[in-house]
């Protein structure tokens, strides 16, 4: 790659790094700048840190100093990505991503929301930089982690901005929807009962937690005579009209603007995955996550559980680090993002807390019209751009620190950025993400602190990041959920295709008020589950809510095993996150037996498999390929439509009832299609895999990967390995492999119960044994269990490190 190709020289003498967290011994104390009192780091046998003082200054100080000596390499490749800076480390290779995150400009953002932050936000924010700084400091050249050496260069010094523009990327990698207003308008003249049928979001699988769907709805019977529905549909006539009314030039008919634009959508989107993947953060179609709460009375000891696996892009180091804290008024402990002060998922002495992603339209984009003069038409005339000059440090050299600057202009409109600028249109993104008063992090400060429902929904009431399903459970034993975020309300539409920049219609005039947003409290059925579905009924007036969903699938399983336990258990809740049942691939394998679709051998085969994705199962291997490709070829024969719509909205009912207007010209029949598949598939097995048919495993394919940004480099990259290992689990199975990216299991009152653990370590140094020390526990599921309270704490400790003021 080219990134890493100054590294053949290799450096071999670079001096093995240690981590100096590990360097003190039990019952160490010593003297640290920057406090004003004496703090406490205990640490188990994972390295979690558990962090003990008398104030919030110095608990915050300590931990961006302790955080910092686990992951600073990986701190300062989170600023640099939200920055775009990474051309300055990677060289010309990046620099296409760093001109992406710059024209969003959230540098300046960031630095603009220091002034709506609450003083005890800001002051947490501020002692967690002076401890990073006082980490980072005290190290000289040859101590810093081996990628500063390896890439040859120091970290900045860190500050309150830099925390905050990590939520940008989180912003970017769950709730970036832009390029799907612009599918749709590019589908507006697709063939109406195929658009139909990709509108329609309703299914007889859906698990929906608020409101119902309309009776007119087809949610209890697939049925190829689908109806268009207004509120879901991806473009409704009404909207289709006004985008036609948009461009009264004609323009957005024109086949190659619209083809024009899409191809800048589908560059953009490469970029962007490769950027969020090299962190990350990538969540694919936003589908990420799984959270669930179960009511004490479906529980076998009495005792709620919440359940939490967040789904991300796997990486080494991963995106989560296990911290505890406490001071004499709050105790606290889960997961945070490094760069990232307190706790974001996780639970204190009263509460516990997860999250998914729900997917709402925080983002619309206008087709501006600029004249030569580079002026924009708006609803009160011609009015200049807005030019932002960015310089960007490219390193030319990649055995030499040293850089060239690359100025790089931003267009604006009042609308936002221009995103797309061809000669056939010029695009704007507006998008919360750009508001400096919409805070990230402000609620997760306060559900640090919160000790019931009403303090919970206090603290989420103001939350302005990427909306989530908030789940809840606390020591009473309520249970509750909240779908919390800024979701925009639009004067006209509901921000699903592109607005006429010049017109008003997409203005935003508000937001949907806190208490519309779907919420449930202690509901009757004694449990509440989100994995990325659709979380509420066509009969929610705020549609925009629900715009991007994740197909039911995982969902759905987990509704079937929730629903079935009334004596839920720690070990039932791990099992439930370990299921690896695919419904979707068990009805396809069946309709390819019923079809005859394949030789007798593999009919067999696929007849006798239990629809479990595991890594020695040669039917999830065929059949998963088999779909792929059936997914492949009805899009090929549908162009525009995406592939993933395809696979995910019309696949498995259209082949059930044999759908005659989506079987792709050239097959008789669906059956046809499918031998077709399973031939192609065998060949494509034959040159991936080899000849032997034993060794066509799904296992094969889902394997555990954690790439480390510099593990492909020749010669260095060796040490940044991780384990390579067959895993169950699928993208629609509750386990989805190596993009489970931690895993949180909390009983409110046996809190020294709660099992917590990341895929890899606390540790970002590769010759730490706390690199990966922990992918066993995460791999298995065996328990990993984060103790909480004094004694248990105690009991843990393993090192210990009192730092007191000089």
């Amino acid at each position: 790659m080219r990134i890493f190709a100054f590294v053949l020289l290799a450096l071999f003498l670079l001096p093995t790094t240690q981590n100096t967290a590990f360097a003190q011994t039990v019952g160490t104390e010593t003297k640290l700048n920057g406090l004003s009192g004496s703090v406490t780091v205990r640490r188990d046998a994972r390295s979690i840190p558990y962090i003990e003082a008398s104030n919030d200054a110095d608990l915050f100080f300590m931990q961006g100093y302790v955080t910092a000596s686990d992951r600073l390499w990986q701190m300062d490749l989170l600023r640099r990505v939200a920055r775009g800076a990474t051309a300055e480390i990677f060289g010309r290779s990046t620099l296409e991503e760093d001109k992406r995150w710059r024209r969003f400009g959230f540098a300046g953002i960031a630095e603009e929301s220091l002034k709506y932050l609450e003083p005890e936000l800001k002051a947490a924010l501020e002692n967690y930089a002076r401890g990073v700084n006082a980490y980072a400091n005290s190290l000289d050249a040859k101590q810093l982690p081996v990628e500063f050496q390896i890439l040859q260069y120091k970290p900045g010094d860190w500050t309150p901005a830099d925390t905050i523009v990590i939520g940008k990327i989180l912003a970017d990698a769950l709730s970036s929807t832009y390029s799907g207003d612009l599918m749709r308008d590019s589908l507006k003249n697709f063939d109406p009962a195929k658009l139909a049928d990709l509108n329609n979001k309703v299914t007889p699988y859906d698990v929906i937690l608020f409101g119902k769907d309309a009776a007119t709805e087809p949610a209890k019977k697939l049925t190829t005579e689908r109806t268009e529905s207004t509120e879901n549909s991806i473009t409704s006539s009404e909207d289709r009209r006004a985008a036609s009314s948009n461009d009264p030039s004609g323009e957005a008919n024109s086949n190659n603007s619209v083809a024009s634009v899409i191809s800048v959508v589908e560059n953009d989107l490469s970029i962007r995955e490769r950027s969020l993947s090299r962190v990350g953060l990538y969540a694919e179609e936003l589908a990420a996550s799984n959270n669930w709460v179960v009511s004490g009375k479906r529980t076998a000891d009495g005792k709620p559980i919440l359940a939490n696996d967040p789904h991300l892009w796997p990486t080494a180091p991963g995106i989560w680090y296990l911290s505890h804290l406490s001071t004499p008024t709050m105790r606290v402990s889960g997961v945070t993002f490094p760069g990232v002060p307190g706790i974001v998922l996780g639970h204190n002495e009263h509460i516990a807390w997860g999250a998914t992603n729900v997917g709402p339209d925080v983002q619309d984009v206008y087709f501006e019209k600029v004249n030569d003069r580079s002026q924009y038409e708006t609803p009160g005339g011609w009015k200049p751009l807005k030019f932002r000059s960015e310089d960007i440090n490219v390193r030319t050299n990649p055995l030499n620190p040293a850089t060239t600057v690359e100025d790089f202009t931003v267009s604006e409109t009042a609308n936002g950025p221009l995103i797309i600028e061809t000669k056939a249109r010029a695009v704007s993104l507006k998008w919360t993400a750009f508001d400096p008063k919409n805070l990230d992090f402000s609620a997760f400060y306060s559900l640090n602190r919160a000790r019931n429902w009403d303090e919970f929904k206090k603290a989420l009431s103001g939350y302005g990041g990427a909306m989530q399903n908030f789940v809840y459970a606390d020591t009473n034993g309520n249970i509750g959920w909240y779908a919390a975020g800024k979701v925009p309300v639009r004067r006209k539409g509901d921000g699903s295709l592109p607005y006429d920049g010049s017109s008003k219609d997409g203005d935003w005039i508000g937001f949907v008020p806190f208490n519309e947003l779907p919420n449930l409290y202690n509901p009757p059925e004694g449990f509440i589950m989100t994995a990325n579905q659709r979380i509420a009924g066509t009969d929610y007036k705020h549609q925009q809510v629900i715009r991007d969903i994740a197909p039911p699938w995982r969902a759905r399983r987990l509704y079937e095993i929730l629903s079935k336990d009334t004596k839920v258990t720690m070990d039932s809740t791990t099992a439930a996150m370990m299921d690896a049942q695919n419904i979707p691939l068990s009805m396809l394998a069946k309709e390819i037996v019923l079809m005859k679709a394949a030789p007798d051998e593999q009919l067999k085969l696929i007849s006798a498999w239990d629809g479990k994705m595991t890594p020695d199962s040669k039917a999830a291997l065929l059949v998963n390929e088999i779909r792929s490709c059936a997914a492949t070829k009805i899009a090929d024969a549908n162009k525009p439509a995406p592939v993933n719509a395809i696979r995910d909205r019309i696949l498995y009912w259209a082949i059930t009832e044999r759908s005659a207007r989506w079987l792709p010209a050239g097959f008789k029949d669906y059956g046809e299609l499918l031998r077709g598949c399973h031939d192609s598939s065998v060949a494509t097995f034959t040159t991936r895999y080899g000849a032997d048919q034993e060794k066509w495993t799904w296992g094969r394919m889902s394997v555990a990967s954690f790439p480390h940004s510099l593990a492909a480099a020749p010669l260095i990259g060796g040490q940044f390995a991780t384990p390579k290992i067959p895993i169950a689990g699928s993208g629609q199975t509750p386990n989805v492999a190596s993009f489970v990216s931690m895993k949180h299991i909390a009983s409110p009152g046996d809190w020294d119960a709660t099992r917590h653990v990341i895929p890899l370590g606390q540790s970002g140094d590769p010759k730490s044994p706390h690199f990966k020390d922990q992918f066993e526990s995460w791999s298995t599921g065996k328990p990993a269990v984060f103790p909480f309270s004094k004694e248990a704490v105690a009991r843990s400790t393993v090192s210990s490190v009192t730092y007191g003021k000089p």
